[in-house]
C-alpha cells in the first residue's frame, strides 16, 4: 500500500546547473495518507557523521527541478543533508487526482518529509529543520506549529494560500457574500467535472502576457514562461492547478496556531515584493525571541526564487547552523 510505483527521470533536467561539491540521487517517501513522494537528496561530498537536515518546497505551482532544488542543492553544499520533494499529486510524486492542492495533505507533506529523514543513518533526527517558499512558506509555518520534531523552519518568499483564497490579495474581497459567489462557481464546477470524468485545470501563468497585465503578473510569467524557470512538469509553467482546489483553502486558515510555535522560525521577503504583506502578518503572530524577520530591500517575489546574489543564503546557513545543534 505504501510503494506506490513512480516513474523517476535520470536525467539531470533542473532549471540550475548541477553542483561538483554535492552528492545527488533520487529517493522516494510515502505520507500518512499512503501517497508516495519524489525527492532528489543532497549530500556534501566526503560528509561524514551524523549531519542536519533540511526539508525543502515550494513554490505553490513548481517542482523540484526550479527553485526548491536551487536552494537544497545550495544548503547542501553549506554542509547539510538536504531533500527537495515534489508535493502530493505534483510533479514526480504520486496521488490521484493529479494537480490538487490541500491544505491538509501538503502541511503533511512535510512532516513526512521529516519521517524520511529521522530514519536515515547519516542524519541526526534531533537536527532536522524545512524551508517553504512562496505557498510553501505559508505550509512550513504552519508545519511548524503542528509537527514538534521540526528545529527551525525557514520561510521565504511567503504566500498564506487560505488567506489569500479566502479574502483576494491585500483582503480586498473580505466579504462572506465574495465568499459565496466563488464558492458558487467552484461548487458548479465540481459538478461540471463529476458528469466530465475529469477535472478541469485552472491555467497556469497567463501566456501570452497581456500589455496591461499587473507587476506581479509579469514577474511570474518572467520566472515560470521563460528559459530562467520554465520546467514541463511545472503546474505555473503549464495548465495549472485543478479550479476547485481553491475550496478547502477558503474554508480551513492554516495559521491559526502559529503563536504557539516553540522552534525557531526565520521568515524573508523582499521588500518590494506584493507579497510582502504575509509575511510581515505572519511575523507579527509568532512569539519568542528564537523568531526573526528579514525584509531583503528592494527585491520582488522572484527574486528569492532563484537569484543568488539575493537569496541570503548566509544568513540562512547561520540560522539553520544556530538552531540545528
Amino acid at each position: 500500500m505504501l510503494n506506490e510505483k513512480l516513474t523517476l527521470t535520470d536525467e539531470w533536467d533542473k532549471t540550475f546547473p548541477k553542483s561538483d561539491k554535492v552528492n545527488h540521487r533520487k529517493v522516494t517517501f510515502h505520507n500518512r495518507y499512503g501517497i508516495t513522494l519524489a525527492a532528489d537528496l543532497y549530500e556534501p561530498k566526503n560528509a561524514s557523521g551524523k549531519l542536519s537536515a533540511v526539508a525543502v518546497c515550494g513554490l505553490f505551482g513548481a517542482v523540484k527541478e526550479q527553485s526548491l532544488g536551487l536552494y537544497a542543492q545550495e544548503l547542501a553544499e553549506r554542509g547539510f543533508l538536504t531533500i527537495a520533494f515534489d508535493p502530493s499529486f505534483t510533479g514526480e510524486s504520486g496521488g490521484q487526482p493529479r494537480y490538487v492542492a490541500s491544505p491538509d495533505i501538503n502541511t503533511e507533506d512535510f512532516s513526512a518529509a521529516v519521517d524520511f529523514l529521522s530514519t536515515l543513518d547519516s542524519v541526526d533526527p534531533e537536527r532536522i529543520g524545512i524551508l517553504g517558499i512562496c505557498g510553501w512558506g505559508g505550509m512550513s509555518i504552519n508545519a511548524a506549529a503542528m509537527d514538534t520534531r521540526i528545529k527551525a523552519t525557514v520561510a521565504s518568499t511567503m504566500y498564506d494560500m487560505t488567506r489569500v483564497s479566502a479574502k483576494g490579495y491585500f483582503d480586498e474581497a473580505d466579504s462572506a457574500d465574495a465568499r459565496y459567489e466563488m464558492k458558487k462557481a467552484l461548487n458548479a464546477q465540481r459538478t461540471e467535472d463529476y458528469k466530465n470524468g475529469e477535472y478541469k485545470l485552472g491555467g497556469g501563468v497567463v501566456d501570452p502576457l497581456p500589455d496591461n497585465a499587473p507587476f506581479f503578473v509579469k514577474d511570474y510569467y518572467d520566472y515560470y514562461k521563460t528559459e530562467r524557470g520554465y520546467h514541463k512538469r511545472s503546474l505555473n509553467s503549464n495548465g495549472g492547478w485543478n479550479m476547485t482546489s481553491s475550496l478547502s483553502f477558503i474554508n480551513m486558515p492554516i495559521l491559526a496556531y502559529s503563536d504557539e510555535i516553540r522552534s525557531a522560525v526565520l521568515v524573508i521577503h523582499g521588500e518590494k515584493a506584493h507579497s510582502c504583506y504575509f509575511s510581515k502578518d505572519a511575523f507579527a503572530k509568532l512569539k519568542g525571541d528564537n523568531k526573526e524577520l528579514m525584509i531583503i530591500p528592494d527585491a520582488v517575489h522572484t527574486d528569492l526564487y532563484d537569484r543568488k546574489d539575493i537569496i541570503p543564503f548566509d544568513k540562512i546557513e547561520r540560522f539553520y547552523k544556530e538552531y540545528l545543534k
